[in-house]
């Protein structure tokens, strides 16, 4: 069974850092690329970050500079650490792992809630 964790979310005020962390299970993780992505209440969920299974990395315009996506292999285990935030960042978080070869599998996590106010 799949299952990936998504931990680290809260309240934190602007300007301020948060890491979040996605443990994946069930799946050969050096196989998947993985992604975050987020969906602010009222609005289309978007990706933010994604690390490619060779760890080439690519951002949204909006996070670029303030975000870092990183991968562990030893603890199959992708981080999101999210620096100078703004109340625009506020939204629930999404873990993502997909592989498209042999076949193409895409999983979601529970999502996290990331609360940027003062």
């Amino acid at each position: 069974q799949v299952q990936l964790a998504e931990s680290g979310g809260g309240l934190v005020q602007p300007g301020g850092s948060l890491k979040l962390s996605c443990a994946a299970s069930g799946i050969i993780f050096s196989n998947y690329a993985m992604a975050w992505y987020r969906q602010a209440p009222g609005k289309q969920r978007e990706l933010v970050a994604h690390i490619s299974s060779s760890v080439s990395t690519n951002y949204a315009e909006s996070v670029r500079g303030r975000f870092t996506i990183s991968r562990d292999a030893a603890k199959n285990t992708v981080y999101l650490q999210m620096n100078s935030l703004k109340p625009e960042d506020t939204a629930v978080y999404y873990c993502n792992a997909v592989r498209t070869l042999p076949t193409l599998m895409n999983y979601w996590g529970q999502g996290t809630q990331v609360t940027v106010s003062s």
